[in-house]
């Protein structure tokens, strides 16, 4: 269960402001159809972070130790400083393909989260909890926690709360990730 609350708690948060919830936005302004856009998220995300909770597991795997913990807790660490780099809507989103809106957001958004930091984040959760069910699982509530308000509210969600507030709060919740890794490592 911690994998799962874990993983869910740490993408929901490091989601908010990410390209991946700019694009939501946009999408949903584009389009109008939240039911489409929703399902296409949720495929996508299903996907993306099935296979980066495998890899994380199978490198978990492959290379064990102290040494390797320590390496999980400092990619935590580079994570968390990630977090608090803004990220800028890149315009993927403005190209629609033939096959509708759920095919439209379904290859947008896989394609967007193809080296975002959640997708790395899901990579170095299942190396740490061996357990690519429960991550990929948590992994897909966190991001369907930040996107579908995204897709219903659109931009008035990210005014809520200023999204240096959410930067630090991920980046602090990362590091904290990180640092407990490390010394769990170190004991």
């Amino acid at each position: 269960m911690e994998a799962l609350l874990t993983s869910a708690g740490l993408v929901a948060i490091a989601e908010i402001g990410d390209k991946t919830q700019l694009l939501a936005i946009v999408l949903a302004a584009r389009f109008r159809a939240p039911v489409p856009i929703i399902l296409g998220i949720l495929c996508a995300t299903l996907l993306n972070h099935a296979a980066a909770a495998t890899l994380g597991y199978f490198i978990a795997q492959w290379l064990s130790g102290q040494t390797f913990q320590l390496v999980v807790g400092a990619a935590f660490m580079l994570m968390a400083a990630w977090a608090l780099i803004p990220d800028k809507e890149d315009g993927r989103a403005e190209k629609t393909g033939a096959g509708g809106v759920f095919l439209t957001t379904l290859i947008a958004f896989f394609l967007v989260e193809i080296g975002d930091k959640t997708q790395i984040a899901t990579s170095l959760l299942a190396a740490r909890f061996h357990d690519i069910a429960l991550v990929t699982a948590g992994t897909t509530l966190g991001m369907m926690a930040a996107n579908v308000p995204a897709v219903f509210l659109g931009e008035s969600v990210t005014r809520l709360v200023p999204l240096a507030y959410v930067r630090a709060s991920a980046a602090l919740l990362l590091a904290i990730t990180g640092a407990v890794v490390i010394a769990a490592a170190l004991m």
